[in-house]
C-alpha cells in the first residue's frame, strides 16, 4: 500500500477518533447543521418576545397564508421538525418554535412549565406575530400543548394535528411508564449506556446519525438532566387531559406510532372516547416520533388534513 494511502488512513482514523473522543463536536454539529437544513427547507430564524420570553423559532412560508404552528415533545425542540415542515411551507405560513425550557429559547427555573403555560405562550406568541388564527401540530408534549390550546383557547385554533401525544393515561403501561414507575425516568440520562438505551426508545425507524453527533446529544441531556427533571414535574404534578378531551372542538387528526416506547398506542381509544371531531392513523413500523422516523409521509397526511380542513366551509 502506498506510503500515502496509509497515511490518509492514519488521518482519518485520529480525525474520526478526535470526533467521537470529543462530544462538544457532535453537540456543535447538531445546532448549525439543524440551522443549516432549516434554511435549506425555506425557514429562517429569528427571536420574537412574548409573555416576557423571547422565543427562538424557525419562521417560513408565505405570511398572507394561513398559519400552521408546530410544537415539539419534551426534552427536544424546533430542529426535529423542517424535514416534516419542508412539505408545508408552499402552501402554509409555518412557525417552529423552540417552547420555554428548551432548545435557544432556553431554561430560567423561575419560569411555569405546566402545560396550561405553555400554551398560553404560544397565543401570545400569534399575538406578537399578529396572527389571529392557527392550526396547530404537535409531538408527544407538543400534542398535549396542541390539545390544551383548542380546549382553552377555541377561538384561536382552527385545527389540531397530534403525534403521539402525551396528556392522557394510556391502558397499558408504556416502557417508559414502567421505568418511572420503578424510580428512574429514561429523560434524566447520568451516562452514555443510558443514553443509548434511552434514544433507542425514542424512535423505531432512526434516521441515520453519525456515532459523535450521539455522543454530543448524550453530552446535552446528561448536562440538562436537572433542568429537564424539573420540567418533567410540572408536567406531571397535574391531572392529565382526559377529562377535557370533550372541550376539543375543533377538528382533530391522531397520528401514532405502533412501536412507541414512551406513550403506549392503547392511549388512542381514550383519545376517540373523548373527542367528537376526531380522526385516527396508526403507523404500524413507527415509534415516538413520526416526523423524523417518516417525515414525508406524516407530513402528507397531516398536510391533507390541514387542507381539508381550509376547504370545509364554516358552520
Amino acid at each position: 500500500m502506498k506510503k500515502w494511502l496509509v497515511g490518509a488512513l492514519v488521518v482519518a482514523g485520529l480525525a474520526s477518533w478526535g470526533l467521537n473522543a470529543n462530544p462538544v463536536t457532535g453537540q456543535l454539529f447538531m445546532q448549525y447543521g439543524g440551522q443549516l437544513e432549516a434554511r435549506v427547507h425555506g425557514f429562517t430564524e429569528k427571536t420574537v418576545t412574548a409573555a416576557g420570553i423571547a422565543h427562538r423559532l424557525y419562521e417560513g412560508g408565505d405570511t398572507n397564508k394561513p398559519t400552521v404552528v408546530l410544537l415539539h415533545g419534551y426534552s427536544a425542540d424546533k430542529d426535529v421538525w423542517p424535514r416534516f415542515a419542508a412539505h408545508l411551507v408552499k402552501d402554509y405560513h409555518v412557525v417552529i418554535p423552540d417552547m420555554a425550557g428548551h432548545g435557544e429559547t432556553g431554561f430560567q427555573a423561575d419560569w411555569d412549565y405546566t402545560i396550561p403555560a405553555q400554551a398560553a405562550r404560544v397565543v401570545a406568541l400569534m399575538d406578537a406575530m399578529d396572527v389571529k388564527q392557527f392550526h396547530v401540530v404537535g409531538n408527544s408534549m407538543g400534542g398535549y400543548i396542541s390539545a390544551t390550546l383548542a380546549a382553552n383557547f377555541p377561538d384561536r385554533v382552527l385545527s389540531v394535528s397530534a403525534l403521539d401525544p402525551a396528556g392522557v393515561q394510556s391502558p397499558k403501561p408504556s416502557k417508559m411508564a414502567q421505568m418511572v414507575a420503578a424510580g428512574r425516568n429514561p429523560f434524566e440520562v447520568q451516562s452514555a449506556e443510558q443514553f443509548k438505551e434511552f434514544y433507542a426508545m425514542t424512535m423505531a425507524k432512526p434516521p441515520y446519525l453519525p456515532q459523535f453527533v450521539l455522543n454530543g446529544m448524550a453530552k446535552t441531556y446528561m448536562d440538562r438532566r436537572d433542568q429537564l427533571a424539573t420540567i418533567f414535574k410540572a408536567i406531571h404534578q397535574m391531572d392529565v387531559l382526559g377529562k377535557r378531551l370533550g372541550d376539543i372542538k375543533a377538528p382533530m387528526l391522531l397520528l401514532w406510532g405502533a412501536k412507541d416506547d414512551l406513550i403506549d398506542v392503547s392511549s388512542v381509544p381514550v383519545w376517540q372516547a373523548g373527542v367528537k371531531n376526531l380522526r385516527v392513523k396508526i403507523y404500524d413500523d413507527l415509534g415516538h416520533m413520526p416526523m423524523v422516523e417518516a417525515p414525508e409521509e406524516s407530513a402528507r397526511d397531516v398536510k391533507a388534513f390541514i387542507d381539508s380542513v381550509q376547504t370545509t366551509p364554516a358552520h
